[in-house]
């Protein structure tokens, strides 16, 4: 006989919400933990133990459901990140950035095409 945990009946959405400030932090928590465990499970067998295992047990056979009740047994909690790193959805990788540097590099760029802009007006005119 299967667990009560075994819908997305339970764990409750009452119970999740109590875990996270939002409905949108439970979905985007949910998703990216799923995609993890879907991870785990799709590398099994290739030796490389680069995800992370299920952190509850669980007669649930969809990563999502899994995650929902890591996030209710409070094995999985939502935090956030510095303002020096960029997640990029794209990649799924997490990039350190330093924006001041970025923000003088671009104004760099920005003043350099400017100066050759001058340049070739004042070039064309000469002509």
């Amino acid at each position: 006989m299967a667990r009560a945990n075994d819908s997305m009946i339970n764990p409750k959405i009452e119970e999740l919400l109590n875990r996270v400030d939002s409905k949108f932090s439970l979905v985007t928590l949910g998703a990216r933990r799923a995609r993890q465990i879907n991870s785990y499970f799709n590398q099994l067998g290739d030796g490389l133990g680069n995800s992370i295992p299920p952190q509850v047990s669980s007669v649930a056979r969809k990563p999502i459901s899994i995650a929902f009740e890591e996030i209710a047994a409070d094995k999985i909690i939502k935090t956030e990140m510095p303002d020096d790193v960029y997640y990029d959805a794209v990649d799924g990788n997490v990039y350190l950035t330093d924006w001041a540097a970025a923000a003088q590099e671009q104004a760099a760029i920005d003043a350099e095409i400017a100066a050759e802009a001058a340049e070739n007006s004042t070039s064309d005119n000469a002509e």
